[in-house]
C-alpha cells in the first residue's frame, strides 16, 4: 500500500509552497493552489526559470480566501537585510477589472490585486511586477489522458511524486559525486511513500516511478485520473532555500535514464481531479486502474 506523506500547496505560482495536514481537493487542485500569479508589466507570467527569487516568497491564504499574505523567507536580501521588505497583506478582490495575462504563450484573464502587492513584489524581485488572481469564471481546459481544469498551474491540477523515485535519483547522482536533493526541487502537490509493513496490500510504492503507471486512484474522499508524465525544466536547478540557480543537477542525471521519447526528461506524474473531496496526510492511495508507463 501507499500513503500520502506530504500535501503541498503553492498559492502563488512560482513562489514557495506550504505543507498541510489536510486540504480540500477542488476540480482545479488543492484549494487556492496556483490561484495567484506574478506577472510583468506586459502581463507575461514570472517564473523561477527567470526569477529564482520567487522561491523566497512565502504566500499564505486565509481559510475563506479573502486575504493573502506574502512574506520573505531565507536569505532574501538583494544586498543585505536592510533591503528585505516585510510581509504584505493583500485583501483579495474578485470584482476588480480583468486584464489579459499570458502563460506559456496562451492568454487568460487575471484580476489585478492592487498597488500594494505590486510595490512589494517589484521591490522584492527587483523588476516591475503585478499580482493577479484567477477569476471565478476561469474555465481553463487541461490536456492529457484525463482532461480536467486548473488555475495557473503549468498544466494539470495535481503533481504527484513518490519518495522511491527521488531515492533512486539521489542514488544515481551519488554515483556521479553529486549530493542528494530535497523533494521541494520538484514542487509536487502530493508526495507518497510505502505504507506500514505487514498489511495485505501490495507494497507497490517502494518501486521507483510506480506513479507513472497509475491511471485512476482514490485518496481520502477525492478521485484523480492520470493525465501525463511531468516534464522537467530549469526550475529544478533552483535551490529553493537560497532562491538561486545551482549546478546542472538534477537534469544532467535525469537525462541519462529518464529521457522521454517526445523530448526532454520526465520525473513524476500529473493528474486531473475526477472527484473533489478532502484528503489528508496519512490517507491511503487506492489505485483503481493501472496502465503501462509511457516512454
Amino acid at each position: 500500500m501507499a500513503t500520502v506523506v506530504d500535501l503541498i500547496t503553492y498559492p502563488v505560482k512560482g513562489c514557495a509552497g506550504t505543507s498541510l495536514d489536510a486540504a480540500f481537493l477542488t476540480p482545479a487542485g488543492l484549494a487556492y493552489d496556483r490561484a495567484f500569479m506574478v506577472v510583468g508589466v506586459d502581463g507575461v507570467f514570472r517564473t523561477q526559470r527567470r526569477d529564482p527569487r520567487l522561491a523566497l516568497v512565502r504566500p499564505t491564504v486565509s481559510a475563506d480566501g479573502s486575504r493573502l499574505t506574502l512574506e520573505p523567507v531565507g536569505p532574501v536580501g538583494l544586498g543585505g537585510p536592510a533591503e528585505v521588505p516585510g510581509a504584505v497583506h493583500v485583501d483579495v478582490t474578485t470584482s476588480a477589472p480583468r486584464r489579459d495575462v499570458e502563460l506559456f504563450g496562451v492568454t487568460y484573464q487575471g484580476i489585478d490585486q492592487g498597488d500594494g502587492a505590486a510595490r512589494w513584489l517589484t521591490e522584492f524581485l527587483g523588476a516591475p511586477s503585478r499580482l493577479v488572481r484567477v477569476p471565478p469564471e476561469h474555465d481553463r481546459k487541461t490536456d492529457g489522458l484525463t482532461p480536467g481544469t486548473s488555475g495557473y498551474a503549468d498544466s494539470s491540477a495535481v503533481h504527484l511524486l513518490s519518495r522511491a523515485s527521488l531515492a533512486q535519483l539521489d542514488a544515481r547522482m551519488a554515483e556521479r559525486g553529486a549530493p542528494p536533493l530535497a523533494m521541494d526541487r520538484f514542487r509536487p502537490n502530493l508526495v507518497i511513500d510505502s505504507g506500514p509493513r505487514g498489511g495485505s496490500g501490495e507494497d507497490w510504492a517502494s518501486a521507483p516511478h510506480a506513479e507513472d503507471r497509475i491511471r485512476r486512484m482514490t485518496i481520502g474522499a477525492a478521485g484523480l485520473g492520470y493525465t501525463k508524465l511531468a516534464a522537467r525544466c530549469a526550475v529544478t536547478l533552483v535551490d529553493q532555500e537560497a532562491g538561486a540557480r545551482g549546478g546542472p543537477e538534477p537534469l544532467r542525471t535525469l537525462a541519462r535514464y529518464r529521457r522521454f521519447s517526445a523530448g526532454g526528461v520526465v520525473f513524476g506524474a500529473k493528474f486531473s481531479v475526477t472527484r473533489p473531496g478532502k484528503l489528508s496526510v496519512g490517507d491511503e492511495v487506492v489505485v483503481e486502474e493501472w496502465g503501462d508507463a509511457e516512454t
